[in-house]
């Protein structure tokens, strides 16, 4: 999953009005955009894991997010008008910048990291993780508690991942985590930070106005961090499938992702949304196979349905 949505816990979303069901074509148009959202967010481990062979993470996510800014800058003017960018207090100020410190900056260095040495299927799979390390974290953190049914689906999604980490050879855990396994594991941590961060500071802002502002902190301090790589960026990096991938990344696995998403949220509330969420690591490694040819092992296809499903009983199960 990319990380530029509104932090939102499985069950609730901090802003999200309560959600009135569309009817006939509205809902049919509704869900494909919805599973176009998965489609779009499995792509950006392709894209990801192509940008990666090119540019060091700073600058590949700093470009990212240059394009994420304005592609959300035209949402915010077709939805709030943009004076809404200037209406937010000093608590708001400083909760996005720690957005844009954890879910931006961090995820994107060791999201980029990761997939400069990892495929992009195997990747996208670990990060299936997010919603099960955020809900262990409120659960440690800020006193939410689970049934037993959710603690069995957390640990289903920790065991599928443990396989597909160690290729089917759970004895040799150690062995298997590598600088990849390492960073997207720190990736997960920060996206889950973000999101219970969001969660706690940033009542009464909406999705597109928020989300903005974290882009806005986390493209200055990417922006800050690349500086040191201008030495080691050459004009031949550049190359037309970096390029797409930077504009993939930025306005359709970011921007178009995050309003449909948010649509989905709001005609159909949370629980009925997250659950397209599961689809992000099939999609991300279909399309490893289809597009970069990345191989499918029994244990990663076993390992990842293990972990699919665990995460489906933690977003679908209360309480």
């Amino acid at each position: 999953m990319t990380a530029t949505a509104t932090p939102s816990t499985t069950s609730s979303s901090p802003g999200i009005a309560s959600s009135t069901l569309p009817i006939g074509k509205n809902l049919m148009g509704l869900y494909l955009r919805l599973t176009c959202v998965p489609f779009l967010w499995g792509g950006t481990f392709i894209a990801g894991r192509v940008i990666s062979a090119h540019l060091p993470p700073a600058t590949a996510g700093f470009i990212r997010f240059v394009f994420a800014t304005l592609a959300l800058l035209v949402a915010l003017h077709f939805t709030e008008g943009l004076r809404a960018i200037t209406g937010l207090s000093r608590r708001q100020l400083l909760g996005t910048m720690a957005l844009g410190a954890t879910g931006i900056f961090t995820y994107n260095l060791l999201f980029f990291t990761a997939l400069s040495v990892l495929p992009a299927g195997r990747t996208s799979l670990i990060i299936a993780l997010n919603p099960v390390v955020t809900l262990m974290l409120a659960a440690a953190f800020l006193g939410d508690r689970l049934s037993p049914t959710r603690w069995l689906g957390v640990a289903l999604a920790l065991l599928g991942v443990w396989i597909v980490v160690t290729r089917g050879d759970l004895s040799q855990i150690a062995q298997s985590l590598g600088k990849g396994e390492l960073s997207m594991f720190g990736a997960v941590c920060a996206w889950a930070v973000y999101t219970l961060l969001g969660r706690k500071l940033l009542q009464g802002l909406s999705p597109v106005l928020a989300t903005l502002w974290a882009a806005i902190w986390g493209t200055l301090f990417l922006g800050l961090l690349a500086l040191r790589d201008i030495p080691a960026v050459h004009a031949e990096s550049f190359t037309p499938e970096v390029w797409a991938g930077l504009v993939f990344l930025g306005v359709l696995g970011t921007a178009v992702a995050f309003v449909w998403y948010y649509e989905g949220l709001r005609q159909l509330g949370a629980a009925r949304t997250v659950v397209f969420n599961n689809l992000v690591p099939v999609f991300g490694v279909l399309l490893g196979w289809l597009i970069l040819g990345e191989p499918l092992s029994v244990s990663l296809l076993a390992g990842g349905a293990l972990a699919i499903f665990g995460v489906f009983m933690v977003n679908r199960v209360k309480g």
